[in-house]
């Protein structure tokens, strides 16, 4: 199991391009990839799930990557948030 921490310093934040991005790329593995804010945790993959932790400039949120392609997924994942800045 692999874990990313990340905090929001754009004012976009993971509102629908930046959500859209992170799910696109959360699709292409066959690991199972959440996102955690707070004491909520939803699907990474599911479009619905994600915008529904309404993460805002300055919150930080963990995405949880656990299978077969952690690895991989992690690196994909930690390359669209460092591109969001």
């Amino acid at each position: 199991m692999k874990t990313i921490e990340y905090t929001f310093r754009s004012d976009m934040a993971l509102h629908a391009r930046p959500t859209t991005m992170i799910i696109g790329e959360a699709n292409k593995f066959k690991s199972d990839i959440k996102i955690e804010k707070g004491n909520i945790v939803v699907n990474a993959k599911s479009l619905i799930s994600v915008l529904s932790l309404v993460v805002n400039k300055g919150d930080t949120i963990k995405i949880v990557v656990d299978g077969p392609d952690e690895e991989e997924a992690v690196l994909a994942l930690k390359n669209i948030l460092t591109n969001l800045e």
